[in-house]
């Protein structure tokens, strides 16, 4: 094959170490090819940052290997000499055969000088920064729902009720009646007046269910649970002023992604997180949907079409959408929402969502691409698509097919 990168790297990733085969043109009009073996320590990333440059390497390349790859990366784009590239390992699977660290490295070095490596994408240093806080942040929220659960099963097991009576068992009321069982109340009606607002409506239900057998080790389990949640809502409301601070250059993309039905403030910044506001580093929308995972599969051969399921893509930028596909799909008169209610009485509303999900995807696409707001297609969109007269043939011969008999009357 055609060489068309003269100097270039190939790296082999781990923990403790990174193999890098360094292939140059030698004397004899042949390839020259070098390996070496660095720690992973700071100061050996930084002598392998030298080395390349000393080397006259332009391009470097290496496998996304967990979180491995980061630190190196992060030295290695610091010297404005070397385009970096950061490869799927399941599109550079090393040819059967022997496997060692040196033929990995030397394999993608090889297929890069050749032009064979299409690189992922790599956010700039802000995003990753953000797209860090968004997802420690969803981990602490997913921490807190799992907490409130196990707040109601230990309520459960001292037969308190209390999930049976409130919509929410730690909104202020419930927040109030559990604190008092721990401080050591028992009396059912005094603990039910602790009801707020229209849970004072309940108050005889109540009653009934703050009837228990509540213990001694009831109340320890709940102090550290409730300990636990307000732990987590402090961290929670800390992380969010940050994510506030880094995203305030990309205000502007926020505020037109919010414009999107189902799409709030949080998911935007999620959005941003995960893709950025430069949507050049994709080459179209079906790119970016392709990349999430947001894309129906492709799998054809000898003329029959097999799976089509999504395939693995950002799971977190997924999440996202697919929760706004939720949201959209309960707003009025809007495109998003007879969109997935028409796929939904034919494929579910599971799969209507992650349709619905892609569909979200490009709109933001193009509204970050072209910087303005998204503009709403109208929740009959898809009636106006269909002929009327032939709309109105089939809706009579439905009729027709029941026994009845049709007769049309123009309207004024």
């Amino acid at each position: 094959m055609d060489i068309v990168v003269a100097r270039c790297a190939g790296l082999d990733v781990h923990k403790r170490q990174v193999t890098v085969c360094v292939r140059t043109p030698d004397d004899k009009g042949g390839r020259r090819r070098v390996v070496r073996t660095f720690r992973t320590f700071l100061d050996d990333l930084e002598r392998l940052r030298e080395w390349l440059l000393a080397e006259g390497v332009t391009e470097v390349v290496m496998e996304a290997t967990g979180s491995y790859w980061k630190p190196i990366w992060y030295v290695l784009e610091e010297a404005d000499e070397l385009e970096l590239r950061l490869v799927n390992a399941r599109h550079v699977k090393q040819v059967p055969g022997r496997k060692t660290d040196v033929k990995d490295a030397e394999w993608l070095a090889q297929l890069l000088e050749c032009g064979l490596l299409a690189g992922s994408f790599v956010p700039p240093a802000v995003i990753r920064q953000l797209r860090d806080l968004t997802r420690y942040r969803k981990r602490l929220i997913q921490d807190r729902t799992r907490e409130t659960q196990r707040v109601d099963k230990v309520l459960e097991d001292a037969a308190i009720k209390l999930g049976s009576v409130a919509s929410q068992t730690l909104g202020k009321s419930g927040r109030a009646m559990i604190d008092a069982l721990i401080a050591g109340e028992r009396d059912p009606e005094v603990l039910a007046n602790l009801a707020r607002g229209r849970l004072r409506e309940k108050i005889p239900d109540l009653i009934r269910a703050l009837h228990g057998r509540f213990a001694e080790h009831h109340a320890v389990l709940l102090r550290e649970h409730l300990d636990h949640i307000d732990y987590l809502d402090d961290a929670i409301a800390r992380l969010d002023e940050r994510v506030e601070q880094t995203i305030a250059p990309f205000a502007e993309s926020v505020r037109l992604l919010v414009t999107i039905p189902g799409v709030a403030s949080r998911t935007a910044e999620v959005v941003i997180a995960e893709i950025g506001a430069d949507m050049s580093v994709f080459p179209d929308a079906d790119h970016l949907a392709s990349w999430a995972g947001l894309c129906p599969g492709n799998h054809e051969s000898a003329g029959k079409n097999y799976s089509g399921r999504t395939r693995p893509g950002n799971t977190w930028l997924c999440e996202a959408l697919i929760q706004a596909a939720w949201a959209a799909a309960r707003t009025k008169d809007t495109y998003l929402s007879a969109q997935f209610w028409r796929l939904a009485r034919r494929i579910g509303k599971q799969k209507a969502a992650v349709a619905v999900a892609h569909s979200i995807l490009v709109i933001i696409y193009h509204v970050l691409d072209r910087g303005v707001p998204y503009q709403e297609l109208g929740g009959d969109f898809f009636t106006r698509q269909v002929d009327p007269e032939r709309r109105t043939r089939h809706l009579v011969a439905q009729l027709e097919a029941l026994g009845h008999t049709v007769t049309l009357d123009q309207a004024a």
